[in-house]
């Protein structure tokens, strides 16, 4: 197919010229032009691209955003409760309002928090990412759809000549059937 007719095919399709589709459109359309495909594995290039210490915040927000975690913290909590109120009632390291262990957990959320908003960020990047992908997978999707349309739309007319050919030959036969009787 010519470069023209596939330009007359993308407008029949989008319902405006080429130089106004979007960068993203026009790729899809010449891609879907050629029958290449555009699945990728976009989850793999996007972990190739990432850090030690991206990985080290993904691993962290993982575990700090577990059942797990919270509950071997909440265990954590209560043996520091414990030791320093019942076990140590003489010398407490640490003694009731646990101002030490206030501290350390100020520390803790202070050093984990923006650790698990770094792992957020990329995976806002890569959800942005899938949905661009989606977009494209999707909008390939449709051009195939709509040239299947006209494909059908194609055959149905043909099928309608060749029936309405067969019409015009059946309706002049029973014509030449009617001059014989007569």
């Amino acid at each position: 197919m010519s470069r023209e007719k596939f330009e007359a095919g993308a407008l029949r399709w989008f319902g405006r010229p080429l130089d106004v589709l979007r960068p993203a459109e026009r790729r899809i359309l010449e891609q879907a032009h050629a029958r290449q495909p555009i699945a990728a594995d976009s989850n793999a290039d996007f972990d190739a691209q990432l850090s030690f210490g991206d990985r080290l915040s993904d691993r962290i927000a993982i575990v700090g955003g577990s059942w797990g975690f919270i509950l071997g913290f909440l265990g954590f909590l209560v043996i520091w409760a414990l030791v320093n109120t019942v076990l140590l009632t003489q010398n407490p390291f640490d003694p009731y309002p646990f101002i030490f262990l206030n501290l350390i957990l100020s520390m803790l959320a202070a050093i984990q928090a923006p650790i698990i908003m770094m792992s957020q960020n990329r995976a806002a990047a890569r959800d942005r990412l899938d949905a661009s992908h989606d977009y494209q997978v999707n909008l390939k999707a449709e051009i195939e759809i709509l040239a299947l349309h006209e494909k059908v739309d194609a055959l149905r007319g043909t099928e309608i000549a060749a029936l309405g050919a067969m019409l015009a030959a059946i309706d002049e036969r029973l014509d030449r059937m009617e001059r014989s009787r007569s």
